[in-house]
């Protein structure tokens, strides 16, 4: 779906041209003025897991969730030597949280938006009486979070604890020990890139056409810029979406922190738990994917 590619872009339709990196302030991507855009009012951190700004973006939302889709069968492998409850944090519309149900797992699926819990909660009606009375939806912010059940199993999937502020992620991590029953297991994946790498290109730009099936051209140039004294990193998706009579330009941002490997283990180290698996997929040269499966200390 993406192709990577520096600092120069594949050919894309002319009616991406507006919504190039270029039109735009280097430093806060705030449109040009007369660039005729559409920005949304919030970011969305760790856009993996958090609702579309509106309905239009429902499709960026879900393909930039397909490199992910292969997760659902790792967490639902480990859901069936836990058991359940299980607790799907970031849950957004329901990606695991249903899927799950489904397979007979009692869920309590977290997001702090509102409009995510609904979309899960009508898809999971829409299934059956049976899906629907196996999740319970809790609005909140993962940064505030106090829970009051106890559950088999946690996920914090779709690199959702990178949208956790470093400042707030040792006491989620507590929250979630504390409430593991024992034979638990918090599950999380996360993006791990190697810090020369960022350090000598700290921005990257690609594009991509967006899977839509109802009409609409969306395609999508994608900058990302990542601020290795903060451990941070921004990603800017300037869309254009083309319909038989208008086309539309928006911009969508997602803030997100840089995981330390070193760092998040002994985080879980001081939370009680310690690393029983790890799994990495390479996604690039200095880029992979990492899913961690921890367990309550003894």
């Amino acid at each position: 779906m993406h192709t990577p590619s520096g600092t120069s872009l594949p050919v894309v339709p002319a009616a991406l041209a507006s919504v190039l990196p270029s039109r735009y302030d280097p430093a806060t991507d705030i449109p040009a003025p007369g660039a005729g855009l559409r920005v949304t009012a919030d970011t969305l951190p760790g856009l993996e897991s958090v609702a579309p700004a509106d309905e239009d973006a429902v499709w960026l939302y879900d393909a930039l969730l397909g490199p992910h889709s292969a997760d659902i069968v790792r967490y639902l492998a480990l859901a069936r030597s836990t058991g359940g409850p299980v607790l799907d944090l970031g849950s957004g519309a329901g990606r695991l949280a249903v899927p799950f149900a489904r397979h007979g797992f009692a869920v309590e699926a977290v997001d702090r938006d509102a409009s995510a819990l609904a979309r899960l909660g009508t898809w999971a009606r829409r299934i059956g009486p049976q899906v629907a009375g196996l999740i319970v939806t809790t609005r909140a912010d993962l940064t505030t979070l106090r829970l009051h059940g106890s559950y088999r199993l946690a996920l914090l999937a779709g690199a959702m604890v990178s949208a956790v502020p470093p400042r707030a992620r040792p006491g989620l991590l507590r929250e979630i020990a504390s409430h593991l029953d024992t034979g638990g297991a918090l599950a999380l994946d996360y993006t791990s890139h190697l810090l020369p790498g960022l350090i000598a290109e700290p921005r990257r730009t690609w594009a991509f056409q967006v899977p839509r099936f109802d009409g609409i051209d969306e395609w999508v140039v994608a900058r990302q810029v990542f601020d290795t004294a903060a451990m941070s990193e921004r990603i800017t998706y300037y869309a254009s979406r083309t319909g038989k009579l208008s086309t539309e330009r928006a911009v969508l941002t997602t803030d997100k922190w840089i995981v330390d490997p070193e760092r998040l283990a002994a985080e879980l180290h001081s939370a009680g738990l310690h690393i029983e698996g790890r799994r990495r997929h390479r996604i690039d040269d200095r880029t992979e994917s990492v899913l961690l499966v921890c367990r309550p200390d003894d």
